[in-house]
């Protein structure tokens, strides 16, 4: 049953299902479907070219959508690529520990062995910089990963 059911895709069967990874995407956002979802259409409008061909069975349908889905991906995650290199008015946004560089604080744990706590806002941040007491004045010089680099604010 299943085979007689791969035989019959017909070029209306792709376009639904793309069309349907395309609401899923709406629903689901993650900006992967929509790259599937255009794979599928797009084997649709050649199915519906190649439809009455001899070669154009199922297994050939079922390769087409494969190879178009990886290409799709493929230069998706280029455009969105690039998209991310272009300059914004907000580039930290989203980057909290970033924000932070230029700050100063008061250490809430001190700093042993190269790393310390300091609350800054509503959080407390692991921090890594020279051995300082707790109370010790700090300014935040950097943010690699969720660790901040503080250096002595006194001088």
């Amino acid at each position: 049953m299943l085979m007689r059911i791969f035989a019959e895709l017909g070029p209306w069967n792709w376009m639904l299902l793309g069309f349907i990874l395309l609401a899923l995407e709406i629903l689901v956002p993650g900006v992967f479907l929509l790259w599937i979802g255009i794979a599928a259409i797009l084997t649709g409008a050649l199915s519906l070219q190649l439809w009455e061909t001899a070669f154009w069975g199922w297994q050939v349908q079922v390769l087409v959508f494969l190879a178009l889905s990886l290409a799709s991906a493929y230069f998706g995650k280029r455009l969105m690529d690039a998209r991310r290199d272009e300059e914004t008015d907000e580039p930290l946004l989203n980057r909290r520990a970033e924000q932070l560089v230029g700050r100063t604080a008061q250490l809430e744990e001190p700093i042993r062995e190269g790393y310390g706590r300091i609350r800054l806002g509503d959080t407390t941040w692991r921090v890594a910089g020279p051995d300082l007491p707790a109370g010790a004045r700090v300014r935040v010089v950097a943010a690699k990963g969720g660790t901040l680099q503080v250096d002595d604010a006194r001088g």
